[in-house]
């Protein structure tokens, strides 16, 4: 089991501003599986994945990566699981704007050793049409593309884990397809996760369970 929630809730404020952002939710993904999560502005998807993520901390329950019970960890501990365990892909694709594509990779090395070999980055690169963008900086990029070099952050430092915030909100139909494809084709092939936060229900084809949130409430739907 890549991830496990327990009674997972977040709670915001207290009398009268009190606002329980996500009610007690369990939770489980496993290697392979590709998971979407629907539901209105303002349900608590964001916070959901945020938590997932350990960027920020529950107000009760239990989140546990790889068996490992996080639930106490300190922030560094914390962020050293997120760089270790976690490829996240962000609806502004998080690119440094003054960094190459190639030296966003860089950049990775620096705080994670465990990346994609030389070999296997070429290939991930020639499977995601990046070829020809490696030497530009991000505002040389299409839409499309930022967003492609954001899943090649994401998956270059083989995380067990990704975790994915509107990542199709600023394309087109067709490119939307795409990347959710390429996304899943990653998680497939190389046993990962992978949980999609998205409002765009053509894409639920492609994963293998939906859940809809509703209010804080998490509920699968398919």
């Amino acid at each position: 089991m890549v991830l496990t929630l327990e009674g997972v809730s977040k709670s915001f404020g207290k009398d009268n501003t009190y606002v329980e952002a996500l009610k007690p939710t369990d939770f489980h993904l496993e290697r392979g599986e590709m998971v979407a999560i629907i539901g209105p502005s303002g349900s608590g998807k964001s916070t959901f994945l945020t938590i997932a993520g350990l960027l920020q901390q529950p107000s009760s329950g239990q989140i546990m990566i790889n068996q490992t019970n996080t639930t106490s960890f300190n922030e560094k501990k914390r962020a050293q699981t997120r760089l270790k365990e976690i490829g996240f892909i962000l609806q502004a694709s998080n690119l440094v704007p003054f960094l190459k594509v190639k030296d966003q990779l860089k950049l990775l090395d620096k705080v994670n050793s465990n990346h994609l070999s030389k070999e296997e980055l070429a290939s991930k690169i020639n499977t995601l049409g990046l070829e020809k963008v490696m030497n530009q900086y991000p505002s040389e990029l299409s839409g499309g593309q930022r967003q492609r070099v954001a899943i090649l952050k994401a998956i270059y430092t083989n995380p067990a884990m990704i975790l994915a915030d509107e990542p199709t909100a600023s394309l087109d139909s067709e490119k939307a397809f795409a990347v959710i494809e390429l996304i899943r084709d990653e998680v497939k092939s190389m046993e990962k996760a992978a949980i999609i936060v998205t409002h765009d229900t053509r894409l639920t084809q492609y994963f293998d369970k939906v859940y809809e949130m509703k209010d804080g409430y998490l509920n699968r739907i398919n």
